[in-house]
């Protein structure tokens, strides 16, 4: 095989599990999530490793369309508040730093706390108000997760990112927000 087909067959391989697995997500989940960040004062995120990565792209992406957004640990954070919405991403849903970041939010303030996951039985279970479940391979191996061909949890953190832009889209329908004027959110120092 030359690198070329290599190439092409591992992008036909990655992708489809891609299209796999957001097909996999609940709608109903998604649209609850929707609603949330809709509603929500501030939306705030928290997550580890490269799920903090995807995570720090939607809450860019969703500061670009006006929603006041977070990351915590940002040097500019505010604080949280009851009329807010934490969403914490963890494919174990036992990581521990946003672990612990969604038990201080819920003795705090007791705000709305959403868990992006893989793993629906873990301690986040008991914490969150509800989960938007991504079924894919975890490193416990959970009998309905959808397999990767890829590292680790290449496939969790992907899908997280591109549920945030999915979700981006559906909040600019809902709004029916132009394009156009999405700039106006947009970094102008660069």
């Amino acid at each position: 095989m030359t690198f070329s087909e290599e190439y092409r067959q591992t992008v036909s391989a990655v992708t489809s599990e891609i299209e796999t697995t957001l097909g996999a997500i609940d709608p109903d989940s998604v649209m609850r999530l929707r609603d949330e960040i809709l509603a929500a004062d501030q939306v705030f995120f928290v997550g580890v490793g490269r799920v903090m990565l995807a995570l720090q792209c939607v809450c860019k992406r969703l500061a670009h369309l006006g929603i006041r957004a977070h990351y915590v640990g940002e040097i500019t954070e505010p604080a949280i508040t009851k009329n807010d919405l934490l969403i914490v991403g963890s494919g174990s849903g036992a990581s521990l730093f946003p672990l612990g970041i969604a038990k201080k939010a819920r003795s705090a303030v007791d705000c709305r706390i959403v868990h992006i996951g893989s793993n629906p039985d873990s301690e986040m279970k008991e914490i969150a108000d509800f989960m938007v479940r991504i079924p894919v391979r975890t490193k416990f191996y959970l009998a309905d997760e959808i397999d990767s061909c890829q590292p680790m949890t290449s496939l969790f953190e992907q899908s997280v990112l591109l549920l945030g832009d999915v979700l981006a889209k559906m909040i600019i329908d809902e709004r029916g927000l132009e394009m156009k004027s999405l700039w106006q959110y947009h970094a102008n120092l660069e």
